[in-house]
């Protein structure tokens, strides 16, 4: 039995899990948590609080609250990344409310959140943010444009009556006065549907910091749900509670280039950086923005802005586990895929194996300069040679094999070494996401229809990355000579044997175009002739038609079949057992 203003423990339904990350946080997690304990009076809640390594006694402050579910990130790994955390521990919920550390919870707020919830459609609700003078805070967004970020780069905060085309945020307080759906809102406060945040899944961790909550919102309205205001639900902000330092303002700029780069064109990428950078440059009177756009002119340099630090060691100092990856004539991408692993590695929280087959570029030397990875080199222009070297490499167990030019996160890579390491399952893979930026209208319809289908959400093929523990590598023995690895080790388990881990997603960077997507498809198609067990064309075929909804489903639907008929047909003519691959989306990109 609980109080009253109790929250309940980690069993149990709960009508709202909250969800809370802090970093340094003092000064504020004592007033939220007892706003929080006075709404639940009238609302059964669980908190669920990730600290980020803070120093200041945060942590000590929420250790006194019994009924909190107080969780130790052992480092600062990001906005984002503390949220998936908590997201593993929120238990049986009708929705989950993520809240900044420094914000008041007006009296009666959660109930109304949770009553606009209940709604058709509604997935997830958002309150009126006020600051400590009760005065509305402009919190209301619009999808970034080039036209938004032109206004906002040519006004900033001045001429707040322009048309809302001109800016990303919303600027007229007619719409802070009745509910309505929206575009997004900043971070600070939201109530997700839990069905909604299950579909949806992880927070994109990549960003670290700023830009998060746009992914998300994005992810949201893309599922079908709608995302609501009502100023009727109203939380107190006091701010600057993630910090603030010029690296931190440099990130936010490169951050929205970097969301708008992952769902855009080159063209229209290319332009809105130019609006980003035009807006630093007519502050460059000030240091820190002329800093911020010397950042944005060179993308080699966004690997030094603040991102999440290494998990720490398991209890007894024991490594989680190995990553291979093979490498052919990857000098131009690898980095993407490395950078965010080294430090792990060159800490010993993994082990970091780069396999060279057969490469003519410098690959190799990319690779050795990065502190912690151990280059492997071979002649022979081989995956699977490449694999089996680097299992004689490795010393480490479970290991995840990676494609060279795949974007992970190091707590995807903890988390899909975890699952195998308990023992649950055999053969694990992250969660993945196909990164369509800079593809044509054909590919990005393909690829929207392969997202549909329900067994490329569950299957080990096709995501760039699979894990084996021990035991299941020991079960499938040495890589043999296929094309499809991927496909042939998801063929050796059945279904309760393996699993897709829910992480942030692996990036997957596909072709740009239509000859690059059928020439790499065409190598795909001759590694199913090799595994019996793969998808026949019949099954194939019924799982496009079950996945069509309405009249964009099903002409991209009718991409994928007349693309892939023409694959399969080339494969079955193909007369070359070359490496095959596509090159169109390997090239440098900033990450």
């Amino acid at each position: 039995m609980i109080d009253d203003n109790d929250f309940i423990g980690v069993d149990g339904r709960a009508d709202v899990a909250v969800i809370v990350v802090t970093y340094n946080s003092s000064d504020d997690i004592g007033h939220l948590l007892a706003d929080l304990r006075r709404e639940a009076r009238e609302n059964v809640i669980r908190v669920v609080l990730v600290d980020n390594d803070s120093t200041d006694g945060t942590r000590d402050i929420v250790a006194r609250h019994h009924d909190v579910v107080l969780i130790s990130a052992g480092g600062n790994i990001g906005y984002a990344g503390g949220i998936n955390v908590a997201r593993r521990q929120i238990g049986d919920c009708r929705a989950v409310l993520i809240l900044n550390p420094d914000l008041r919870v007006r009296a009666g707020t959660v109930g109304t959140m949770l009553r606009i919830l209940d709604r058709s459609r509604i997935g997830v609700v958002v309150p009126r943010i006020v600051d400590a003078d009760g005065l509305t805070y402009p919190s209301l967004r619009s999808e970034p444009s080039v036209v938004g970020t032109l206004g906002d780069s040519l006004f900033g905060h001045h001429f707040d009556r322009r048309h809302e085309r001109w800016s990303e945020t919303v600027w007229n307080p007619k719409r802070y006065h009745h509910p309505h759906e929206i575009d997004w809102a900043t971070g600070a406060a939201l109530l997700i549907r839990a069905d909604v945040d299950r579909a949806v899944g992880d927070w994109d961790e990549r960003y670290f910091l700023y830009s998060e909550e746009v992914d998300y919102f994005r992810r949201i309205r893309a599922s079908g749900a709608l995302i609501w205001f009502d100023p009727r639900a109203v939380v107190e902000h006091r701010g600057a509670g993630s910090g603030s330092s010029p690296e931190l303002a440099t990130l936010m700029s490169v951050n929205r280039v970097r969301y708008f780069d992952r769902y855009h064109g080159e063209l229209q990428s290319a332009s809105h950086r130019a609006m980003v950078m035009l807006g630093e440059a007519l502050r460059s009177y000030d240091s820190g923005h002329r800093k911020t756009l010397r950042v944005l002119c060179n993308s080699a340099r966004w690997v030094d802005l603040p991102k999440a630090s290494p998990p720490p060691l398991p209890v007894g100092g024991v490594a989680l586990g190995a990553v291979i990856i093979p490498a052919h004539n990857e000098s131009s991408v690898i980095g993407r895929t490395l950078e965010p692993l080294v430090a792990a590695a060159a800490s010993g929280v993994i082990e970091l194996i780069v396999v060279c087959n057969g490469c003519t570029d410098d690959t190799a030397n990319v690779a050795r300069a990065y502190l912690g990875v151990t280059v492997v080199e071979t002649a022979e222009a081989s995956k699977i040679t490449a694999l089996n070297l680097g299992d004689a490499t490795a010393r480490l167990w479970p290991r995840l094999y990676l494609d060279a030019d795949i974007t992970i996160t190091i707590t995807a890579v903890a988390q899909v070494l975890a699952a195998l390491r308990s023992g649950s399952v055999l053969a694990a893979r992250p969660s993945s996401m196909f990164d369509v930026s800079g593809a044509d209208a054909l590919v990005r319809s393909y690829y929207r229809a392969r997202s549909r289908i329900a067994w490329f959400r569950t299957a080990l093929w096709g995501a760039g990355a699979y894990g084996l523990s021990e035991a299941g590598h020991h079960r499938i023995g040495p890589f043999p000579s296929l094309t499809g690895d991927d496909l042939w080790v998801d063929a050796q388990f059945v279904a309760d044997e393996k699993c897709v881990v829910e992480t942030a997603p692996a990036m997957v960077v596909v072709p740009r175009d239509r000859n690059s997507l059928l020439h790499m498809m065409k190598r795909v198609y001759r590694g199913k002739a090799e595994v019996a067990e793969a998808p026949s064309a019949g099954q194939t075929l019924r799982a496009v038609i079950d996945s069509v909804r309405g009249p964009q489903s099903a002409w991209d639907a009718g991409v994928y079949v007349v693309l892939t008929l023409v694959a399969r047909r080339r494969a079955r003519w193909a007369r070359t057992v070359a490496w095959e691959r596509d090159d169109s989306s390997r090239t440098a990109i900033a990450v």
